[in-house]
């Protein structure tokens, strides 16, 4: 009896804590889905905390040149050649055109 209680208690409390927060809708692109990988480096939305570059609001160009020249090893690297060698040439676009719309 104590225990059905205690999880009916539980329950209403979350029930309704979770009705006071507002809700926000995020569509979630591919291009988003694709660009998780890049913020272990270049930080969370591409705003690098650090010494690596900020890849957010760069253009669309800019940044599928950079992977495309780093996946066919016509632009030196340590590690984006290696990463960018896993993207077809849709899936760079994509990553590209979400960073560019990143502000």
């Amino acid at each position: 009896m104590k225990q059905s209680l205690l999880k009916q208690t539980l329950l209403i409390s979350i029930a309704s804590f979770m009705g006071t927060q507002p809700v926000i809708a995020v569509e979630i692109t591919q291009g988003m889905m694709l660009s998780n990988s890049c913020s272990a480096c270049h930080g969370t939305d591409g705003k690098s905390p650090g010494a690596i570059p900020s890849i957010n609001g760069k253009s669309a160009k800019f940044i599928s040149q950079a992977l495309i020249s780093y996946r066919d090893s016509t632009r030196p690297s340590t590690v984006m050649g290696r990463h960018a060698k896993g993207y077809s040439n849709s899936e760079i676009k994509m990553i590209a055109e979400y960073f560019s719309r990143l502000k």
